[in-house]
């Protein structure tokens, strides 16, 4: 494997825990916008005490991706950051609002003005922000990007370079495909974070709400793909991957749903986790070996080889440092004292702070 191919998988991988920490948070979100009845007040703070200890550091995934394709693969972070700057620009806004609205959010008490309004620019943000990014990856599986590029040097309206990319059925199907995965992700977390029944019960119902829209949604999206003439259909249905691929996802989806029904609440989280990963990763080969298809190769797309290698050992250093300091920052908050444990405390023990010393 060269060292374009290396750097790309390490981008995919960084996205894989992107989708596993921080859509998990984006989905906990939607509960916190859809809590309801008797316990919605419990089910909120569950929500925030599960995001508390890593509702930013999850990000440093993303930020790892952005950086490494600005500075690996420069020509394809031109070509998606102009083609897509409205959309991702607009998930950019969604971000710092939902990041900075559950800060605020943790300071008040008592349910008053201050603190629903936070909760709900919080939620909002939490469901529109997964659509986008779900919306851009859709956009570039259809490989209208380049198409765009040149509409817009060749004096093409705002809407034809612009919008029109990012805006189809099929790119709205995988926006909600996204939103719904990260919603079933949050919901089997949640299932295991409750150590109430009563709660456990209430998000259980949730997740099995959302492996049925996500299941739904992703034959949708298969179907439109193809309608679309989008450049990942033909690899999804037709490649030699293709069978192994969904046979795959739909065993993981089928375990998730045997877990989530008989209540074995781990094995339902692994599963769920597991049919995330091979959706995104199915996407990724899907498209290999292009970074923004139709015509724009890893290899193709590449800074020079010294670039590249610099940032291999960047990226090896820097691994040794990152994920033990995020493995020890789990470790300290999820071992907190029972008492601090959502469901039976106030949404300002839940609220993020610095770790222990």
């Amino acid at each position: 494997m060269s060292a374009a191919e290396l750097l790309a998988l390490a981008m995919l991988v960084a996205l894989t825990a992107y989708v596993l920490t921080a859509g998990a948070d984006f989905g906990g979100g939607v509960w916190d916008l859809l809590a309801a009845g008797p316990r919605r007040d419990r089910q909120r703070a569950l929500v925030a005490h599960a995001i508390g200890p890593i509702w930013e550091a999850n990000h440093v995934w993303l930020i790892l991706v952005v950086v490494v394709l600005f500075t690996c693969f420069p020509v394809a972070y031109a070509a998606l950051s102009v083609a897509l700057h409205v959309p991702l620009t607009l998930a950019l806004v969604g971000i710092v609002m939902r990041g900075a609205a559950f800060a605020f959010r943790s300071t008040f008490s008592g349910g008053g003005a201050e603190e629903r309004g936070w909760g709900r620019v919080f939620s909002v943000a939490s469901t529109v922000t997964p659509v986008l990014l779900g919306m851009c990856v859709g956009a570039v599986a259809t490989g209208r990007v380049p198409e765009a590029l040149r509409l817009a040097r060749g004096g093409g309206s705002f809407a034809d370079a612009y919008l029109r990319p990012w805006l189809s059925p099929f790119t709205v199907a995988v926006g909600l495909l996204a939103l719904a995965l990260f919603a079933l992700l949050a919901a089997a977390y949640l299932c295991v974070e409750a150590e109430e029944d009563d709660l456990r019960e209430d998000f259980r119902r949730r997740a099995l709400g959302a492996w049925v829209a996500a299941a739904g949604l992703a034959v949708v999206a298969l179907a439109l793909a193809r309608l679309d003439r989008a450049h990942v259909g033909a690899a999804l249905t037709r490649s030699a991957m293709a069978l192994p691929l969904h046979l795959a996802t739909a065993a993981a989806s089928l375990a998730a749903l045997w877990g989530l029904v008989g209540r074995r609440w781990r094995f339902a989280r692994a599963a769920v986790a597991a049919q995330a990963v091979l959706v995104l990763w199915g996407w990724a080969l899907a498209q290999r070996p292009y970074l923004v298809p139709p015509d724009m190769t890893v290899q193709g797309a590449a800074a020079p080889p010294r670039t590249l290698a610099l940032t291999l050992g960047a990226l090896a250093v820097g691994a040794v440092v990152l994920v033990p300091s995020l493995w020890y920052l789990f470790a300290v908050f999820k071992s907190g004292a029972p008492g601090r444990r959502a469901g039976s405390g106030s949404r300002r023990a839940a609220a993020p702070g610095p770790p222990a010393p």
